[in-house]
């Protein structure tokens, strides 16, 4: 099992530069890290791949597009 630091998944979002929804987000994360991957943040940590998709949407990491949402460079916070 791996520990990831959520801002990984949000680099990921940017370099695929797609439009995800909540499902295709998952499923890209479990193809990038894997299943069995938890992530951590500043305020959090052992989240499994739906709890990071729900941590990153409620903390408005989630940017709308026409296809669906992705995120932005400035909501990657650097620390």
């Amino acid at each position: 099992m791996t520990d990831i630091h959520a801002h990984e998944v949000m680099h990921m979002m940017l370099e695929q530069n797609e439009g995800f929804s909540r499902e295709s987000l998952a499923q890209a994360i479990i193809e990038r890290f894997g299943a069995d991957a938890r992530f951590r943040s500043c305020s959090a940590k052992g989240m499994d791949v739906k709890t990071v998709v729900d941590f990153l949407e409620s903390r408005g990491k989630f940017v709308a597009r026409d296809d669906g949402f992705n995120t932005a460079q400035d909501k990657i916070c650097n620390h």
